[in-house]
């Protein structure tokens, strides 16, 4: 695979009997969370193809169509583009078109057989006047068109001389009614409507069109007519999709009066972790797990899980570690997608893999799932959303149904994952009998009662949100916690890392005397995780080292449960949380940290949803 890291760059294309400019253009907006640094749009009237593409954000690209007679087509394509080959200008923006002017063609991946693409298409006098590797699909469909029966074989005809990840969306002006895509290792999306469909990197472009959607597999290729909807594989023949419905509308992708996506996010947790929770008791009491689709007989052979996932999702692994092992009795490890598969780790057809990932689409996930696969691993994935990759390649899976996640800095997702984690540990234990069947139901019914304390977390924030305003001009902040507050304190530290741009390191509490204490000076913010009184051991352990760097001029932030008055002498600023089991903490202890991250860069001017270098997921290595 390529070294690239991309991010998921926003597609839509539609063909129908509404202006094809502005639907498009709605759609481009509700993908701009992605990230982005260049935008364009491509719509075919009176036969003739209208280019538009500016570097910068969407707002550069409505400009530059205010100051010409818009196009009036119902056929159209667009993109919002994360620079890989080339850099963000308007001559590499999407969409990119042959020599005729007559193809144009949008592109999410990197084909990694671009150069080798490009000298042969030169040989055969091809002029390709970006540095992107997108160009030469517009010149090779140039060239299949004159040999092929239409556009959609052509582009199967070129798929299959393409290396790599790739979503491809592509139009042809001698064409008027058909808009095509293709997908291998990257997200594509069709919308049903009446009259009139879609293509979209994410329902979100189409939501307010249309809950009808059809997820599209590997290696396939799409023909979008008004009137209906062909997919076939690469190599020509009919395919099988799998058509769904999608729950939630266009107001839960609306910002509902914050200020920002994140803010509001944060704010729909309660009702997340509840939506999480939601009929996974069946009336006799035990836990369900609807989509698991991996056996009891199978589970009980188990003897290794490991955890595999990325950034956020990762730290939710190391928490899903600490509930595997003592619920279930299982040895666990926790692995970074983007090492597994390269350090040849040992699977068997006993080891069961859990993938973690909000979007589905990680790419470095979904190779170590893939990887597992091939070692005959069973892996079970955890995903918020619906028909995504990675769920359609594990054997069995547990959606998170937090609802769209709009905002880079992921939220609501981290505590949907981890009581998802925490199902899984409690189903491994029903299963295996490592716990009764009333010592599960009991814990059930205390994650029932998170929603209730997160919502209270969210009322006591104020003290927070001056808190962050305060420390705007600081220049590092640390994070310490002991067992599950350590993966907390991981966390807190990534989310001021992506959010305010600040040097931010969380640490294991128990690792503060073989090193990082040489980092504590006058007035360095260290923010501290104290875990409840109940791990009495712990509890006692980072109470000292509250007073080991309080003694060397720290200033402490010191996050406690209700109740906990050990802390308070050493505390610069107390922040409270309800009083929970240790394994949950988590869950009430986070809540504080996005909402300092959140505030302190808001307090520095930053743009809180789109933090600079960052879009929401990463789908190519």
């Amino acid at each position: 695979m390529a070294a690239n890291l991309a991010p998921m760059c926003g597609i839509v294309g539609y063909i129908g009997s509404q202006s094809a400019l502005e639907v498009v253009i709605e759609g481009l907006a509700r993908l701009e969370y992605r990230g982005y640094d260049s935008a364009g749009v491509a719509v075919l009237a009176e036969g003739k193809l209208t280019t538009v593409r500016r570097a910068g954000k969407l707002i550069n690209l409505r400009n530059a169509l205010a100051e010409q007679t818009p196009p009036q087509g119902t056929l159209g394509l667009g993109h919002t583009r994360w620079a890989t080959h080339g850099v963000p200008n308007d001559r590499n923006a999407h969409p990119h078109a042959d020599c005729t002017g007559s193809v144009a063609v949008v592109h999410n991946g990197i084909i990694e057989n671009f150069a080798a693409l490009r000298h042969s298409l030169e040989h055969r006098d091809h002029e390709l006047t970006s540095d992107t590797d997108t160009e030469v699909v517009a010149h090779l469909l140039e060239e299949e068109l004159a040999a092929s029966d239409g556009l959609a074989e052509a582009m199967r005809r070129v798929c299959r001389k393409l290396e790599g990840a790739f979503t491809l969306v592509a139009v042809d002006a001698s064409d008027p009614d058909v808009v095509v895509g293709a997908r291998r290792n990257s997200p594509l999306v069709v919308g049903r409507g009446a009259g009139e469909n879609f293509l979209a990197s994410d329902v979100a472009a189409f939501i307010e069109h249309t809950r009808d959607a059809i997820e599209l597999g590997q290696d396939q290729v799409v023909e979008l007519r008004r009137d209906g909807v062909t997919v076939t594989g690469f190599d020509g023949k009919p395919a099988q999709v799998r058509e769904y419905h999608v729950d939630w509308d266009v107001s839960a992708a609306e910002k509902g009066g914050y200020d920002y996506f994140m803010l509001k996010e944060i704010a729909e947790q309660p009702r997340a972790v509840a939506d999480t929770l939601l009929g996974r008791v069946g009336e006799d009491g035990r836990l369900t797990l609807d989509e698991m689709r991996i056996s009891g007989e199978e589970l009980r052979d188990v003897d290794k899980i490991i955890v595999v996932a990325c950034g956020t999702a990762y730290h939710a692994g190391m928490i899903a570690k600490y509930a595997i092992e003592h619920w279930a009795q299982l040895p666990c490890e926790v692995e970074l997608a983007s090492e597994f598969r390269y350090r040849d780790p040992i699977l068997t057809r006993t080891t069961l893999v859990i993938a973690i990932s909000q979007s589905g689409e990680t790419m470095d996930t979904l190779m170590a799932v893939r990887h597992a696969r091939d070692q005959h691993a069973r892996v079970l994935g955890i995903c918020n959303v619906n028909g995504s990759t990675i769920p359609r390649e594990c054997d069995g899976v547990l959606y998170t149904h937090a609802g769209p996640e709009i905002a880079v800095a992921s939220t609501k997702a981290f505590l949907t994952q981890l009581v998802a984690v925490y199902l899984i540990a409690l189903y491994l234990a029903q299963v295996r009998g490592t716990k009764w069947g009333d010592e599960v139901f009991a814990v059930i019914q205390l994650l029932s009662g998170m929603p209730e304390k997160v919502e209270k977390v969210l009322e006591t924030m104020e003290p927070v949100r001056a808190l962050a305003r305060s420390l705007a001009g600081e220049r590092c902040v640390l994070f310490l916690g002991r067992h599950v507050g350590f993966p907390v304190a991981l966390e807190g530290a990534l989310k001021l890392k992506e959010l305010a741009y600040m040097h931010a390191e969380g640490f294991a509490a128990g690792e503060l005397k073989h090193g990082p204490i040489a980092l504590v000076e006058e007035g360095l913010p260290v923010v501290v995780v104290v875990p409840p009184r109940a791990r009495d051991v712990l509890h006692d352990k980072i109470v000292s080292n509250i007073q080991e760097i309080r003694a060397r001029g720290a200033r402490t932030i010191v996050i406690a449960e209700e109740g906990d008055e050990s802390v308070v002498p050493y505390a610069d600023t107390l922040l409270r949380v309800p009083a929970v089991p240790t394994l949950l903490q988590p869950l009430v202890a986070t809540v504080p940290l996005q909402v300092f991250a959140c505030e302190l860069a808001a307090a520095k001017g930053h743009d809180v949803d789109q933090p600079r270098n960052l879009a929401k997921s990463v789908t190519v290595e």
